[in-house]
């Protein structure tokens, strides 16, 4: 078998997708999500300017010899632009492999480790009564585990807050990004209190997560998590930047709180001090960004001797393709810990009919072979590109700030 085609589609049901789709010449494609949210034709360009060519006429069962080919032949490593396309050539090449196999691709990763695997919802509001209200609803649904966010008293934006009666998405359809305003002590006065609200009304039988978005300081973070230990969170996101993987240190010699971190890491290099010195709970690489199941593998492998479980960033960012590769990447590890779950429009779920599926709290991944989510090209096609950014974030004094 040969790989004899490769295309790049970027379609717009709701919001902007990048689309692999790997031919081989005995009649089997494979899909693979290239999406980075605001660089999508960034990412596009790299896969048909530079790897495709190369990937032509290989055998699409070698997926460790064509990781390295285009990780270690390359020059120019790592970044988020190079490991989404890499990504998205090697989930490709894993449907192939399963498809042409007549087997789920979880099989190919040693069989089932589990049934079925604990997902999160989002719950969101611009007060402490809709956010209550979300919760709720989530609760409702059968989610056992809710991230909460929630708008900040004093600050006209806050992340992870949805406006107008929609479902929460970042990146806005604009000519260049919006600029919001924001106040770490108006947060950390803030976060505490609305804890104890959710806690008051719906008790701990419910797994509570909460996302700081990297906005603060190690000695911040250590003061948030010292402050929600009594509310027993599953997890703290995000609370510093992590490039600098020590900031973590500080943070651990405070609070107990679990942490997670990840979803903006591109290879194992991003958080191998992260894992090795138990500074993290979870790990949230994506399969997209981390360069594919290959490399994503080795990492959970490499967290599991550290005692570190995943939690696989999964938001409405990324296609279906790329949440149907983490359920059969988190079917078969055993230390999944948790999956992220944002729930896609239904225009997207047509144009990306799929297999798995929610029940009672669970993620099930599909049966069909490969990693059975398809892609509706001609429906794809009414639905073309539109140029958006996330948002830029600046302090109440103008300094740029992280977002």
């Amino acid at each position: 078998m040969k790989i004899s085609d490769a295309r790049v589609f970027i379609c717009s049901p709701g919001r902007n997708f990048v689309t692999l789709k790997i031919y081989a010449d005995e009649g089997v494609y494979g899909l693979g999500d290239a999406t980075l949210n605001g660089r999508e034709t960034a990412v596009a360009s790299c896969l048909t300017e530079h790897l495709i060519p190369c990937l032509l006429g290989r055998n699409p069962f070698d997926t460790e010899d064509i990781w390295h080919y285009f990780y270690r032949g390359g020059y120019w490593r790592r970044g988020p632009v190079t490991m989404a396309a890499i990504g998205a050539i090697d989930m490709a090449l894993w449907d192939i492999k399963g498809k042409a196999l007549g087997t789920p691709v979880y099989n190919l990763l040693g069989g089932k480790s589990r049934t079925k695997m604990l997902a999160y919802a989002h719950a969101n509001g611009a007060d402490v009564s809709q956010t209550l209200d979300a919760v709720e609803q989530e609760i409702a649904l059968g989610y056992k585990a809710v991230r909460v966010q929630c708008g900040v008293p004093g600050l006209a934006h806050a992340y992870g807050v949805a406006s107008g009666g929609i479902p929460y998405e970042p990146a806005s359809r604009s000519t260049r990004p919006i600029e919001e305003v924001w106040s770490t002590e108006k947060y950390l006065n803030f976060i505490p209190a609305l804890f104890d609200k959710i806690r008051e009304k719906f008790g701990f039988d419910i797994h509570l997560l909460h996302d700081c978005h990297n906005r603060l300081t190690p000695i911040e973070a250590a003061r948030l998590g010292k402050s929600l230990e009594p509310h027993n969170l599953f997890w703290l996101e995000d609370p510093v930047p992590a490039e600098l993987q020590e900031g973590f240190q500080a943070i651990r010699r405070h609070t107990v709180v679990p942490l997670a971190a990840g979803e903006v890491f591109n290879t194992v290099y991003d958080c191998h001090k992260l894992l090795a010195e138990q500074l993290i709970d979870y790990i949230r690489m994506t399969v997209s960004h981390g360069g594919g199941i290959t490399p994503l593998i080795k990492t959970a492998a490499m967290a599991a001797v550290y005692h570190i479980k995943t939690g696989c960033h999964g938001a409405t960012d990324m296609s279906p393709v790329c949440l149907s590769a983490a359920l059969h990447f988190g079917a078969a590890i055993n230390n999944f810990g948790i999956q992220e779950h944002m729930r896609h429009n239904e225009l997207t779920r047509e144009v990306f009919p799929h297999d798995y599926s929610f029940k009672d709290g669970y993620l099930l991944s599909g049966e069909r072979p490969g990693l059975g989510v398809d892609f509706d090209e001609a429906l794809a096609k009414k639905h073309p590109y539109q140029r958006a950014y996330l948002p830029v974030n600046r302090l109440e004094d103008g300094t740029l700030f992280h977002w």
